[in-house]
């Protein structure tokens, strides 16, 4: 299969995208002072975990994306198979 990276693709909800990223690096951030500054363990955890869930909503929406746009197109172009196979492959390397 044939996994170009070199691929582009319009993000129909790129500021929304770049919103929520902005907001992780920043929580990202606040963990790091967190270590920093000896906070509590579980203070910390629970920072990670909300980092964790962030990012799997990001996950979600560029993967409901990819399939109304990219994965539809595909189909209606007779790829269906192989961008099918590719998303199957990208969600099995996201629920590890």
């Amino acid at each position: 299969m044939n996994h170009n990276t070199d691929k582009k693709t319009k993000q129909p909800n790129k500021q929304q995208l770049l919103n929520r990223l902005k907001r992780i690096e920043g929580q990202v951030r606040g963990v790091h002072s967190m270590i920093e500054n000896d906070r509590y363990c579980v203070d910390i955890l629970n920072q990670i975990a909300a980092i964790q869930a962030a990012m799997n909503k990001v996950s979600l929406a560029l993967t409901e994306d990819h399939t109304h746009h990219c994965v539809s197109k595909a189909i209606k172009e007779g790829n269906g198979e192989e961008a099918i196979d590719e998303l199957m492959d990208v969600l099995k390397r996201m629920l590890k």
